[in-house]
């Protein structure tokens, strides 16, 4: 009789072991997750930068890893919101995208610069003609978001690019386009975001069904270029910074932070001393040009009803006047 117990005691150990293999060492799809390389810590500062009143946790690493995204979504707080804050009900997602990664580190193993000056270059018009390129170019880390280009607007917003946030409606699909050098970033704010993202680094058949622009069919990025946003800067941004309800009422449309202001949250978790340029808009003339690029005018932007643009703006307003950020592109 003890034998038997004994035998049913290792069997429900062993069928524990098993069952938590499948749910955090694979994923659902049966995709056994390659090993990343060790994140790398960020530098620390003897002194606190100009914004540190707005963090909650100064110095989070921003980018999600396989080895230990179970842990972090918990310490975070992440495993409680679903997407496009949190990982609640999509870890299966997260972790078959994570599954085709390289790396989650955030910097070279080489840069060992401590107390980085950072750059965040916007999409806006307001970059025209200001000739700041070899003034971005001069920075520790630049910051770039979407398919703002630099190509051909090298005298505008520089030539170099450590960061590139983008989603699969915004990504660049010409190869002209890609700097090797780069990392580019997934803010995941759907669980099709991140199928989407395994299924090109699968060479596996895309279904564009779901997005509200078709995505990229192909992904001009190496595996070893690309990481995924913690969720984490994205709920700081939408409820820290720019104080967005948790809920919105039935009859109105949930509003959530652009990604430029993603793209300056992420840098005030990695940078010391953050600068900005191209975030001005001309609300007083609709035929302003939108972007430093392209003919869109700023008409398009009173259509937008996915994001608070007026709460944004007060919001830039605010750390500049209070010298949180410098803005170089202030008239």
């Amino acid at each position: 009789m003890r034998g038997y117990l004994v035998a049913i005691f290792l069997s429900a150990v062993f069928l524990y072991y098993v069952l938590h293999c499948i749910l955090w060492g694979t994923n659902v799809y049966g995709v056994p997750p390659i090993e990343m390389k060790h994140r790398n810590k960020i530098q620390p500062c003897l002194s606190k930068p100009a914004f540190a009143s707005l963090l909650r946790f100064p110095q989070i690493h921003p980018f999600l890893c396989v080895s230990d995204f179970r842990n972090t979504a918990i310490v975070t707080g992440s495993d409680q919101f679903y997407l496009p804050y949190g990982t609640k009900r999509s870890e299966a997602y997260f972790k078959l995208a994570l599954s085709k990664l390289q790396s989650c580190d955030l910097f070279d193993e080489f840069d060992k610069v401590p107390c980085k000056r950072c750059v965040v270059v916007g999409n806006g018009g307001v970059l025209k003609n200001k000739s700041l390129g070899e003034k971005i170019d001069s920075y520790d880390v630049i910051i770039r978001m979407n398919n703002g280009p630099v190509l051909e607007h090298e005298e505008e917003v520089g030539r170099r690019t450590t960061f590139r946030l983008f989603y699969p409606e915004s990504v660049f699909s010409d190869q002209s386009h890609n700097d090797p050098n780069s990392t580019v970033i997934l803010a995941a704010f759907k669980p099709l975001d991140l199928k989407w993202l395994f299924e090109l680094l699968s060479n596996g058949k895309i279904n564009t069904s779901g997005f509200w622009k078709k995505p990229a069919l192909n992904l001009i990025y190496q595996p070893y270029q690309i990481r995924i946003l913690d969720p984490f800067i994205i709920r700081t941004a939408a409820f820290e910074l720019l104080h967005f309800p948790k809920s919105f009422p039935k009859n109105q449309k949930p509003k959530h932070p652009t990604t430029g202001i993603i793209a300056i949250t992420l840098a005030f978790h990695i940078c010391h001393e953050v600068h900005l340029a191209g975030f001005k808009y001309n609300f007083s003339d609709l035929n302003s040009p939108l972007h430093y690029y392209g003919n869109a005018t700023m008409s398009l932007m009173t259509k937008n009803a996915y994001h608070n643009v007026t709460a944004e703006q007060l919001f830039l307003k605010d750390i500049i006047e209070k010298n949180f950020v410098i803005n170089l592109t202030q008239d």
